[in-house]
């Protein structure tokens, strides 16, 4: 019989949380007895101010690992006396928002977002729909290294238990509906689901509101989220509008927090260009707080150039829309988000949402009467490249610590200072170290890029 030791897991991993909750390959790292701890600790750590027998509110995206992971954690939660309301396949933001409209305790997600099937991951929601701060995260963690100290297992009726509820999803599209009002009468439009969490909500609110849908990769089975579809893979998206003649396409990803877009031309519309047509169209309706929009430094130089011109103020932080919702709260900004597509409508929803992304992209063309190839010319997205290099997750955030590395970025950054600009960083969820450079020569920039990449990738694979 397998030992059942609290901290084992950990050890293959690392350190437990990214920029987006804890990430690994099912039932290798992220395991049933990982997701228990983490429903123990976490139901601990989230709810043990409460004076009340807790609640807490879990969905999944489509993954097949999503119903051994959901019941582990749960199975946990309950054994350290929490109730919890399982919503099944449900975006991330629904679970946001449901979390705090009935005042439940903490939500948790179990998605790994854009990544691959064999990918899952575990995000946390505390009871205002906020994804947890860095302190609470190294709690639970912490908790879970060191035995569970201090955590007391109940028996009798003290045990948690497990409500099933399959019509939360409605009310999610529901609260998207009334928080963009648009009569999309008229415009055909074409949805990649992704195979994942938005291919019933996205294809269900559109139509509500009078469009004509085309859906596409809404069947998901368990194994094809995000395979060659969504927003990490837009072909298809693009050759399918312009064979429709369609007004747009929308691209959600696994889990429905992002967000791109294609124009009636099959050119795509990044998440810098999505904030741009929206976030000018609320300041001209007096409706952008402080004038502001939130970005990450990965955000085109383009977005910088057009805010610039517009009179929007823009503040950047690093990589991951936890860092953005932050800087958005602490300054009172309405728009922020990332150039990946997570957009963040902080009077409408605690996290980056796709579909009121999407609703508010459709709200802009209905009231201006321009096609998105016009609305995107907002701003002038410069040439950029991004190569990942694949690096061991224990190493990923040690890449300066080789000279041959700091002296190539060195190099590069001298070179293109002044024309553009060089990013390097570790991802937050994946193996990898991102490299970024923008420039004006397309063809540079990626030789550039490939190159830096393979270099870090064979020091330190």
């Amino acid at each position: 019989m397998k030992k059942f030791e609290y901290g084992k897991d950990l050890k293959k991993m690392g350190r437990l949380f990214g920029t987006d909750g804890v990430r690994g390959v099912a039932n290798e790292e992220l395991t049933p007895l990982l997701a228990m701890q983490l429903g123990q600790a976490g139901a601990y750590v989230l709810t043990k101010e409460t004076e009340h027998k807790p609640t807490i509110m879990v969905g999944c995206d489509t993954r097949i690992s999503g119903d051994m992971l959901a019941n582990a954690l749960m199975a946990g939660a309950c054994s350290v006396g929490a109730n919890c309301i399982y919503v099944g396949v449900i975006p991330t933001p629904a679970v946001a928002y449901l979390t705090r409209k009935y005042k439940v305790d903490a939500g948790v997600v179990i998605s790994a977002s854009h990544n691959p099937v064999e990918f899952n991951g575990i995000k946390f929601f505390n009871g205002n729909g906020y994804k947890l701060p860095d302190e609470l995260e190294d709690e639970i963690e912490a908790l879970i290294k060191n035995g569970m100290p201090g955590v007391k297992f109940p028996i009798g009726p003290g045990v948690g238990k497990i409500k099933y509820r399959t019509d939360a999803r409605e009310e999610y599209i529901n609260h998207a509906i009334q928080a963009v009002g648009v009569d999309l009468t008229g415009l055909k439009i074409v949805v990649d689901c992704a195979e994942g969490a938005s291919f019933y909500t996205s294809v269900e609110a559109l139509r509500e509101l009078g469009a004509n849908v085309v859906p596409i990769h809404n069947m998901p089975d368990g194994t094809n989220i995000n395979a060659n579809c969504g927003s990490t893979h837009m072909g298809e998206l693009k050759a399918r509008v312009v064979y429709e003649k369609a007004n747009l396409g929308l691209a959600f990803d696994g889990d429905a927090d992002r967000l791109l877009a294609v124009d009636e031309n099959g050119k795509i519309v990044e998440g810098d260009e999505i904030m741009a047509i929206v976030g000018n169209h609320m300041k001209s309706q007096g409706k952008l707080k402080k004038d502001t929009i939130v970005v990450t430094v990965m955000s085109n130089l383009g977005f910088t150039l057009m805010a610039k011109e517009k009179g929007i103020h823009m503040e950047a932080t690093k990589v991951g829309d936890r860092y953005v919702l932050e800087r958005m709260r602490e300054i009172g900004a309405s728009l922020g988000g990332e150039q990946s597509g997570h957009i963040i409508f902080l009077d409408e929803n605690t996290t980056g949402d796709g579909l009121l992304s999407a609703l508010h992209l459709l709200q802009v063309m209905v009231e201006t009467g321009k096609p998105l190839s016009e609305l995107a010319s907002v701003m002038q997205v410069l040439p950029q490249a991004l190569v990942n290099a694949k690096v061991a997750n224990h190493k990923k955030e040690h890449y300066m610590e080789y000279p041959e590395i700091s002296s190539a970025i060195a190099k590069l950054e001298e070179r293109f200072a002044g024309e553009g600009r060089v990013l390097i960083r570790p991802s937050g969820t994946e193996p990898l170290v991102r490299v970024m450079i923008e420039g004006k020569d397309q063809e540079q920039i990626n030789r550039e890029a490939e190159k830096l990449a393979n270099l870090i990738q064979d020091i330190m694979f």
